[in-house]
């Protein structure tokens, strides 16, 4: 069993040391395991993005668009705090993440920024909020953090305590809100991009689940969690919706617009349209071709990708992106229903036939790249939908 001693108050000190000092663990079927998690230090932020009306521009085919707002959420803070380390869970259509005190200026500034470059170069409106640590508390509940790493390369935040939640309905109450930048600002989202093809399901269906508890019997809906997680293990390649060989990459690349969008200076948008189809032209001939070059190797990022993608999580809830087959799904919606029905979990599933991927990579020849997957055809926002026609 991992397990570290870390005491809530040194661990304030130091910037991040808190998070950099947890020791991820690498079963994911492990992750309910309270021994994980540690509570986020006080003077602590939670910070909370998502997209207003996702399910509109969702039912208007902008999948991708939603996307790259929540993974620039996560892009713009992890470049504002100069690349360090920090917990962070991407949603599908938003983020959440803490910063320490230090860095809340830096992430404030940073989600500012990304709420204007959202509404001007999206066209989607993206709500952001720092929550206080103690205004959490304040409710019984709290922000528990684990890293979960699915290969050696990179790590991901698990969230419990039910603070997260809380944080997130407090911001769409209007609560903690972070006012937007001027007209006109633009956050560094060095590293984004979506350059991947959608992947097609390879065993019959593309499943986005949401599973949240209904109820405080925490050991109920903890074994409820992990018949699932063994359940889903238990499949082929672990549900995983990525194809050993990586995800399909074409040209033109289909996500060449939004990563001009994304760029800072070089001109205007036509000429860094331009440069970046040049670029992506460059790195599908190396792909197409196995050709190395300045310590990139196509197969090596390529199984990378794989290794490291983000298609299951905790925050709150268990979140999935599965490629499964139809059976699976059936098996796993009836085990919802019946827990639903005791009172155990509510949840929201959504069936498509396809998922996306959006990168972070600052750089490509390093294997620390991060890579969220979602549907591709609502995702994780539908699941959502789902969900919360399931509590009303």
């Amino acid at each position: 069993m991992l397990d570290v001693a870390i005491d809530r108050g040194a661990a304030g000190g130091g910037g991040n040391a808190f998070y950099s000092a947890l020791p991820p663990f690498r079963g994911f079927a492990n992750l309910m395991d309270p021994a994980l998690y540690r509570p986020v230090p006080e003077g602590w932020l939670i910070g909370v993005a998502d997209i207003v009306q996702s399910t509109r521009a969702i039912a208007e085919n902008r999948y991708k668009a939603v996307n790259m707002a929540g993974a620039a959420v996560i892009a713009s803070v992890t470049n504002a705090l100069d690349n360090r380390d920090f917990p962070f869970a991407f949603g599908g259509d938003g983020a959440s993440f803490a910063v320490s005190p230090e860095d809340a200026d830096r992430a404030r500034e940073a989600l500012a920024a990304t709420a204007t470059w959202v509404k001007e170069d999206l066209d989607l409106v993206l709500r952001v909020a720092l929550v206080p640590i103690e205004s959490i508390r304040a409710q019984d509940l709290d922000v528990r953090v684990a890293r979960y790493a699915p290969s050696p390369h990179v790590s991901y935040a698990m969230f419990t305590g039910g603070g997260l939640a809380w944080a997130e309905a407090a911001m769409k109450r209007g609560e903690f809100t972070v006012p937007v930048a001027p007209p006109g600002a633009h956050p560094d989202l060095t590293g984004l991009s979506c350059r991947f093809s959608e992947i097609p399901s390879e065993r019959g269906v593309i499943l986005s689940a949401l599973i949240v508890p209904a109820s405080a019997d925490g050991a109920a809906f903890r074994s409820l969690i992990e018949d699932i997680v063994t359940l889903v293990e238990k499949s082929p390649g672990a549900g995983r919706p990525v194809p050993a060989k990586g995800p399909p990459l074409r040209w033109p690349t289909p996500g060449a617009a939004y990563e001009a969008l994304a760029r800072r200076g070089g001109g205007p948008l036509f000429v860094r349209r331009l440069a970046v189809q040049a670029m992506t032209l460059f790195i599908y001939v190396l792909f197409r071709f196995g050709i190395s070059a300045g310590g990139f190797v196509p197969h090596v990022y390529m199984k990378e990708v794989v290794e490291n993608s983000d298609f299951r999580k905790y925050d709150d809830g268990l979140r999935m992106v599965l490629d499964c087959k139809p059976e699976l799904a059936d098996a796993l919606e009836h085990r919802l229903v019946t827990a639903a029905a005791a009172g155990i979990a509510r949840y929201g599933l959504h069936r498509q036939d396809a998922a996306m991927m959006t990168c972070f990579t600052l750089s490509a020849s390093r294997p620390d790249h991060f890579h969220f997957v979602d549907g591709a055809r609502g995702g994780y926002a539908s699941a959502a939908t789902a969900l919360k026609a399931a509590l009303n």
